[in-house]
C-alpha cells in the first residue's frame, strides 16, 4: 500500500508525495487511466499516507490506521462505487457521502472519499457532488476514478486536478507476472499483450480466461463471412446477455484490427498483441484495404462507447454484429469485416 510499492507511475507518484510533504493536497482529484492500471492503488495509497500515524508522507503499512485503509473499514475513507446488483451511483449514495464528509474526523486529519467508476454517477449524482467541489468542507480529500473524462459533467472535471494515467508497457507487466507470479516469460509476454499492459486484469481470473477464449470467438466471427445467420444471432445473444463478456470481446476485436493495420503497414514484432495469432492475422490482412480496417476500428470505437453508456448490450452487439454478417453476405466469401 506504500507509495514505494507502486509499479510504474513515479511521476504521478511524485507529484502527489510533493503535495502531501508540503500540506498543499488539492481538494478533488481526477486520476484518469485505462482499467487495471493502478489508479485506485495510488487513490487508497494516497489515504492510508494521510492517515497514518507511523510515518509522514507514505504510510508504513503496519499501524491500526494503515491496517485500517488495507482492510476498508476506516472511519474516515470512504470507497463509492455501484451497489451490488446495479449499474450507476445513486444520488442517494452521493448525499450519504456528503453526510460523511460534514462530520468531524474521528482521527482529526482529512476525509477521504474515493469514487471508483466516477463517469457511473448518473446525472443527479454528479450535480449532487458538484456542490461538494465547489464549496468543500476543509477537511476533505476526494478523488475521482474513470478511464477517462466523457462520462462526468465539465463542470465536475474542472473542479478537479487531472492525474493521467498510462498503460504500464508490455515488458513491465510480464516482468511483474514472471518475478510475481512464476509464469514462464512467453506465457507472461502473451498474457501482459492481450491485456493491453493492464496489470489488474493480468492479474485477475479474467485475464487468464480471456488468452483461451479469442480463440472461439475468432472462430465464431468469421464464421459471419460464411453467411451463417444464424452463427450471426447466437454471437450477437451470447455476447450481448453478459456486458462485461461483451465489452471484453470489443476490446480484443479493436485489438484484433489494430494488429491487422499493424501488418497492413509493414509493422510487425512487439506492436502485435495477438502474438499466438500471428497466422491468422497474415491471412485476413491482405483480404481488407486500409480503409476498411480503419472503417471497423472505428465503428468498433462507437460500439465501446455504446456499451460504457449503459445502452442495451444486446442491441448495441445485434447491430454491430449483425452488420457484419450484412456486409460479408453482400460479398464474396472471405473474412467478414
Amino acid at each position: 500500500m506504500a507509495f514505494s510499492e507502486i509499479l510504474g507511475h513515479q511521476r504521478q507518484v511524485q507529484v502527489i508525495q510533493r503535495s502531501l510533504d508540503r500540506d498543499r493536497l488539492h481538494h478533488a482529484y481526477l486520476f484518469i487511466g485505462p482499467e487495471g492500471v493502478g489508479k485506485k492503488k495510488v487513490a487508497l495509497s494516497l489515504a492510508a499516507a494521510v492517515h497514518c500515524s507511523g510515518m509522514r508522507g507514505d504510510s508504513c503499512g503496519r499501524c491500526n490506521d494503515c491496517r485500517q485503509v488495507i482492510e476498508g473499514n476506516h472511519p474516515d475513507v470512504r470507497l463509492v462505487e455501484p451497489e451490488a446488483g446495479k449499474r450507476e451511483i445513486t444520488i442517494q449514495q452521493i448525499r450519504n457521502l456528503q453526510r460523511m464528509l460534514g462530520f468531524r474526523s474521528f482521527s482529526g486529519k482529512k476525509k477521504v472519499a474515493i469514487i471508483d467508476s466516477a463517469r457511473l454517477m448518473n446525472y443527479h449524482a454528479q450535480n449532487s457532488l458538484l456542490k461538494t467541489l465547489e464549496d468543500p468542507p476543509g477537511d476533505a480529500l476526494l478523488i475521482l476514478l474513470d478511464h477517462s473524462t466523457g462520462g462526468l459533467l465539465t463542470t465536475v472535471v474542472s473542479r478537479c486536478l487531472r492525474l493521467y494515467f498510462p498503460q504500464l508497457s508490455v515488458e513491465q507487466v510480464a516482468r511483474i507476472l514472471t518475478l510475481e507470479r512464476g509464469m514462464g516469460e512467453e506465457e507472461a509476454t502473451l498474457l501482459a499483450a492481450v491485456t493491453g499492459g493492464s496489470l489488474g486484469e493480468a492479474l485477475s481470473a479474467n485475464g487468464k480466461e480471456l488468452i483461451s477464449r479469442r480463440r472461439d470467438w475468432l472462430q465464431r466471427y468469421l464464421s459471419l463471412s460464411r453467411r451463417d445467420f444464424r452463427a450471426a444471432m447466437a454471437l450477437a445473444e451470447d455476447l450481448g446477455r453478459d456486458r462485461e463478456k461483451a465489452t471484453a470481446f470489443v476490446r480484443w476485436m479493436k485489438d484484433w484490427y489494430r494488429d491487422i493495420l499493424f501488418l497492413q503497414m509493414g509493422c510487425t514484432g512487439e506492436l502485435i498483441k495477438n502474438k499466438d495469432m500471428v497466422q491468422a492475422l497474415g491471412e485476413m490482412a491482405p483480404t481488407l484495404s486500409l480503409d476498411q480496417t480503419l472503417s471497423v476500428l472505428e465503428r468498433l470505437e462507437r460500439v465501446a462507447g455504446n456499451l460504457q453508456k449503459n445502452y442495451n448490450g444486446r442491441l448495441v452487439m445485434e447491430e454491430f454484429i449483425l452488420g457484419r454478417w450484412l456486409n460479408a453476405s453482400r460479398r464474396n466469401p472471405q473474412p467478414a469485416i
